[in-house]
């Protein structure tokens, strides 16, 4: 398949799934988590990476950067590019390159050890961008959210080629 066909066929199938959103468990945010994730950041406040300290806080990106919840994916949830599956709508089982095309993060409250983790996605647009075959962009809302709320909701873009 020509690869001006298979950006129409990547292109119809996100465009079909406009407006439906899709929910996942993350599961419940645990401290020792968290502060892994704020070292490997190479955060040094004690306040994000010592979990034992009253003043404990879950680091503002920790919950953005989760894909799945514990024990993570299986196997077959991969590409062979390395990224999951259906995490670029529509390009499952399609020979396309993938790319991060921005992030805007909205901080709605506070994100804490024990929050039971909801995320939510819906695929708000598709854009055809550049001459000849060109790229799509695609607009992913995400939104996470705790027994108390919504937490966090991210905006972002994948460039399909």
């Amino acid at each position: 398949m020509s690869r001006s066909a298979v950006l129409e066929l990547a292109e119809e199938r996100a465009r079909a799934s406009i407006g439906k959103g899709e929910q996942r468990s993350l599961g419940v945010v645990r401290a020792e988590d968290a502060a892994e994730f704020s070292r490997a950041c190479g955060e040094s406040a004690p306040r994000l990476v010592d979990p034992a300290r009253a003043d404990f806080a879950v680091h503002p990106m920790y919950v953005v950067s989760l894909l799945r919840g514990a024990p993570g994916a299986r196997p077959e949830e991969f590409r062979p590019d390395g990224m999951y599956r259906d995490e670029v709508p529509g390009t499952d089982e399609l020979d396309v390159r993938l790319m991060a095309g921005g992030q805007d993060v909205r901080w709605i409250d506070t994100v804490r050890p024990g929050d039971r983790i909801e995320m939510r996605r819906t695929l708000t647009a598709v854009e055809r961008k550049g001459g000849g075959a060109g790229f799509l962009l695609l607009t992913v809302l995400k939104t996470y959210a705790a027994g108390r709320g919504t937490l966090i909701e991210v905006t972002e873009r994948f460039i399909v080629r």
